[in-house]
């Protein structure tokens, strides 16, 4: 089989090479490994993401470069789709060029063959037989026949030719195995977005880019039910309808009308005890709003909706606006007024700080969160490791991620869940998500608020520990005294009262030296200045003592400032009318988790800590809703191409040709030439040869 393609009978030498090359089985192969290539980068590189998404994942050059080319949305591309188009057009003209001469060759009996030349063939044999010519002819065709071979008889001059046939349905696995390149592009141009780029060149239909109600968008930016093809999503939160579908576009979306209404009544979810989603189901009310027919139906996973062409199948889900109550804590100053505050997903909320205003933006909420909460080493400090790596170490176990490592499996459900943003009045946000109740990480239980400055990021957490009434209250009211010059004053004066012995002469002075030294350890704690506190600040301030003392002094630090912040936890109770707490082993490891926290509290970002307090749950399901007039048509193709490579890889073709004469010098019997030929050698070849050789000379 020849690569080169239809050679023009025309004057016009430009015209016939480019008709050769469009037509030429080496041009196809080209165009479908640069498909093949596309392919493959529209395999790694997800398609059809947000460009903000882009930009943090490939940077700022590289996601020019890529949106240059189109990789984000290779599949729908105009290079793509051209290439496609040639590829078709391509192998449409192989299979012109081709299938003529592969239908001419399987129908043929290649008679015009000569003794002389069947000798040239690699497998021939001679033999005679005692059989005349007619009989042994007779003969050779029926167990041609009883072998599987189609055979015929021809009269040549000086003898007599059996010719026979075997496997030549091989030739339409080329036919089918192209004919299923054209057809499965075919189906992939139908279901592609070109109808779609066509309705933007010539009907003036644009993307969206704005905010709002989709019921007031513009004409321009949606397609109507007519639409050939397309596939969109749709939102619909529990007890809403909807009759419109979003198609994302680079530069926005566009809204696709929906011949159908469709209600949510109910949405079904059940998971796994990963917290993995085990299934999740719709159940809707379709109304036909052609006829005004409606019927019920349950849309899952795997078991779409099918009406009139359309085809609706569920993707996933969202949280369809869920009413949530919450309590607002000061994070910053001596305040500790709380607040209520109310809230619902997909919405936001105003907040006002004094002088500052905020907006809170509820993203997403979760009824419950299985984490991995595999235990860790829970101890704060190592033996043999310097005073900053134990700071840097206990820095990164407050503030790290909520679940353990992951090699330790402990999956537990650990309670609903708010995600939000905080964004101030020059935009810039923070993100954060709030855990409903308290989790239990090393035998302690924990508040845990994650934050992170952009999507990109993984959430760092603040971990509050959970006071004797399982709140964060307590915390609260200890973070406020910090910030408080009086309370820190009073917790100083105290401490040392507390820690000197009243038999020593030079007590007044120590006690009053004691006292400056915890009264500076807290303050530089709490922040002074500019300085956030906490135990950079400290760490800061140990940089200035000379090395060889500053382990010492690091350990006389930590002593002043447990003590010292005992006596600040017992002033502010008394502050607020409240009996001191007992001196147990349970308050100690709270004031340090406490003091841990408030270390960790200089890079919250938040003005303020939101502890969601209840909620009313919406859920919404995200269903798919396409139209694929070509899916059949890929079906279609995809038969043909499993039929054609069966043929190809299955079926050989193997030709026989017996040529028969009279023995010479007149004697009875015929003399016996015969040749057999396959377009693949293979061991069952070579075996079958020798049967046919050994069976054949004998006489019935």
């Amino acid at each position: 089989m020849s690569t080169a393609g239809i050679e023009l009978a025309t004057p016009r030498r430009r015209l016939a090479e480019a008709v050769e090359l469009l037509s030429s089985m080496r041009f196809a192969i080209s165009l479908l490994t640069i498909i093949a290539i596309a392919s493959v980068l529209g395999t790694l590189v997800e398609q059809g993401q947000p460009m903000p998404n882009y930009v943090d994942q490939f940077g700022p050059f590289w996601f020019e470069v890529f949106a240059k080319f189109g990789i984000f949305t290779v599949y729908s591309t105009w290079w793509f789709l051209l290439i496609m188009g040639f590829l078709v057009v391509s192998t449409t003209l192989c299979i012109i060029r081709n299938t003529p001469k592969m239908m001419r060759d399987m129908r043929s009996w290649r008679e015009n063959v000569r003794e002389s030349s069947l000798r040239n063939f690699h497998h021939h044999a001679e033999f005679t037989t005692p059989l005349a010519r007619a009989a042994f002819a007779r003969q050779t065709v029926e167990r041609l026949g009883h072998a599987g071979y189609a055979a015929r008889t021809v009269e040549k001059e000086g003898g007599t030719l059996v010719t026979a046939k075997k496997g030549a349905g091989t030739k339409f696995g080329y036919v089918f195995a192209h004919s299923a390149i054209v057809i499965i592009c075919l189906g992939g141009l139908l279901d592609s977005d070109l109808p779609i780029r066509f309705q933007e060149w010539f009907f003036g239909k644009t993307p969206y880019a704005g905010a709002g109600f989709i019921s007031a968008i513009p004409a321009q930016h949606r397609l109507g039910v007519n639409n050939p093809t397309f596939r969109a999503n749709t939102q619909i939160a529990e007890g809403q309808t909807s009759d419109t579908a979003i198609i994302p576009r680079q530069s926005g979306v566009l809204v696709q009308e929906l011949p159908v209404d469709i209600k949510l009544n109910k949405f079904n979810i059940d998971f796994y005890s990963t917290g993995m989603p085990k299934l999740f189901a719709s159940e809707v009310v379709v109304r036909d709003k052609e006829t005004g027919k409606t019927f019920p139906a349950t849309i899952k996973v795997n078991e779409p909706l099918i009406y009139k062409g359309i085809a609706v199948y569920q993707s996933s889900f969202e949280d369809g606006g869920s009413k949530l109550q919450l309590t607002g804590f000061p994070m910053a100053g001596p305040d500790n007024t709380s607040f209520a505050i109310n809230g619902e997903v997909n919405d936001s909320t105003g907040l006002k700080r004094g002088t500052d205003e905020y907006t809170v933006e509820w993203t997403n909420f979760r009824p419950f969160n299985v984490e991995n909460l595999g235990s860790g080493d829970a101890r704060a400090v190592k033996k043999n490791e310097s005073f900053n790596e134990q700071f840097a170490r206990s820095l990164d176990k407050h503030t790290g991620s909520a679940a353990k490592n992951a090699n330790s499996q402990d999956l537990k459900n650990v309670g609903p869940s708010v995600q939000f943003k905080l964004r101030d009045k020059n935009g810039q946000a923070r993100e954060f998500i709030n855990y409903m109740q308290p989790v239990t990480l090393d035998g302690v239980q924990l508040f845990l608020s994650g934050v992170r400055a952009s999507q990109a990021d993984n959430f760092s957490y603040l971990r509050i520990p959970a006071d004797d009434e399982h709140s964060v209250r307590e915390w609260m009211r200890l973070r406020a005294a910090l910030h408080n010059p009086e309370l820190r004053a009073t917790a100083a004066a105290r401490y040392a009262e507390r820690a000197m012995p009243a038999s020593s002469a030079n007590t007044p002075l120590l006690a009053r030296q004691l006292q400056e030294s915890a009264l500076k350890g807290i303050t530089i704690f709490a922040g002074e200045g500019r300085d956030p506190g906490g135990f950079m600040a400290v760490m800061r301030f140990l940089e200035k003592i000379p090395e060889k003392d500053r382990e010492n002094a690091a350990a006389i630090y930590m002593r002043l400032l447990n003590g010292t912040m005992w006596e600040l936890w017992q002033a502010a109770r008394a502050k607020d009318g409240l009996a001191p707490v007992e001196p147990t082993v349970q308050h100690g490891q709270w004031l340090t988790l406490s003091t841990n926290a408030l270390a960790d509290a200089v890079f919250y970002g938040a003005p303020v800590y939101l502890q969601l307090d209840d909620f009313t749950q919406i859920k919404a399901s995200v269903l798919q809703v396409t139209r694929s007039p070509g899916k059949k048509v890929v079906y279609l193709g995809c038969l043909l191409l499993v039929l054609g490579v069966f043929a190809m890889f299955y079926i050989r073709e193997r030709r026989v040709w017996v040529w028969l004469r009279d023995n010479d010098g007149g004697a009875d019997g015929t003399h016996a030439l015969m040749a057999m030929n396959s377009q693949r050698k293979t061991l069952d070849f070579e075996k079958e040869f020798t049967d046919m050789k050994a069976k054949l000379p004998q006489s019935a």
